[in-house]
């Protein structure tokens, strides 16, 4: 196995240093990866209310383990106080994100590294050495996964009313076990965002604020655009958008003639990005735990 990972990892070694880029386009690439991490965040705030709800709900059971009911139901009160301030707002979500971890998993290698890792997953596959092929496939990823903890509004406020009505009841046990339900049912999503599509969007961008200017660099930019389609398609990044790769790949390159021929590209450039960025959106997955 050790001999499995090392020859990817020298493979990626390798590919990096054979396709070099040039400063100005390895820095619109990484830009790129530091403001989808960055919208990412600021698509998933945390909502405050929701995180004293959890944490009233923490104390309730704790003072409930203690056997002090008033202050279970002081914090249960509070708990249910701060979702009705939520509930009240217009149009509230149905998930309020309470936990959020952001992490980015780059790929460094080309489309030989890529080959090269498919048909090692492959034969561990074909000898039953599941865990070395998750190894090995665990390196073929380029995305930014974005894990959220979130509280499920709809049915956490019904939880603690009845909890609280435990209580008054003189259910300490069925109070104590409908909280602890209530915590266990936080729904954690998983978002993936594939790099390679976020990049190729950057580097079109840049390309057409550029183009007027320094038609050369331009052009560099739309190379690297391609070659990161390129690396989403073989990484098996997958849209639900009507345009594919090769549409995106075509057009890329019609535009490249357009520059190179001196004629206007404004119109090229938009509809490129307008499709780029579609289809970005909806490569992007979601998967509730």
């Amino acid at each position: 196995m050790k001999k499995i990972l090392t020859s990817v990892i020298a493979a990626s070694i390798l590919a990096t240093g054979a396709y070099a880029l040039d400063a100005k386009t390895k820095n619109i690439s990484n830009n790129a990866v530091i403001k989808a991490e960055k919208k990412a965040q600021n698509n998933n705030q945390l909502v405050k209310e929701a995180i004293n709800a959890i944490r009233y709900t923490q104390d309730a059971l704790i003072y409930l383990n203690g056997n002090q009911k008033d202050k279970a139901k002081d914090s249960l009160k509070k708990a249910i106080a701060e979702l009705s301030d939520v509930l009240n707002r217009p149009n509230p979500p149905y998930l309020l994100p309470v936990d959020i971890n952001i992490e980015a998993y780059q790929f460094a290698g080309d489309l030989n590294t890529i080959k090269k890792a498919v048909a090692q997953a492959k034969i561990l596959v074909a000898d039953n050495k599941l865990p070395q092929a998750r190894e090995v496939l665990n390196t073929l990823r380029d995305e930014i996964v974005v894990k959220t903890v979130n509280l499920p509004l709809a049915t956490y406020p019904a939880a603690l009313n009845l909890a609280l009505k435990y209580i008054n009841e003189g259910k300490i046990k069925e109070a104590k076990e409908v909280l602890a339900m209530a915590l266990s049912t936080l729904v954690e999503v998983d978002t993936i965002i594939p790099i390679p599509l976020v990049k190729a969007t950057q580097l079109v961008i840049a390309a057409s604020k550029i183009v007027k200017k320094d038609q050369k660099e331009a052009i560099r930019y739309l190379e690297e655009a391609k070659h990161q389609l390129v690396l989403a398609e073989a990484l098996g990044y997958t849209s639900k958008s009507d345009t594919t790769y090769k549409v995106l790949k075509d057009s890329i390159e019609h535009i490249e003639k357009e520059i190179k021929a001196r004629h206007k590209t404004e119109g090229l450039f938009e509809r490129l990005i307008q499709k780029l960025k579609e289809f970005k959106e909806k490569a992007i997955t979601h998967t509730s735990k």
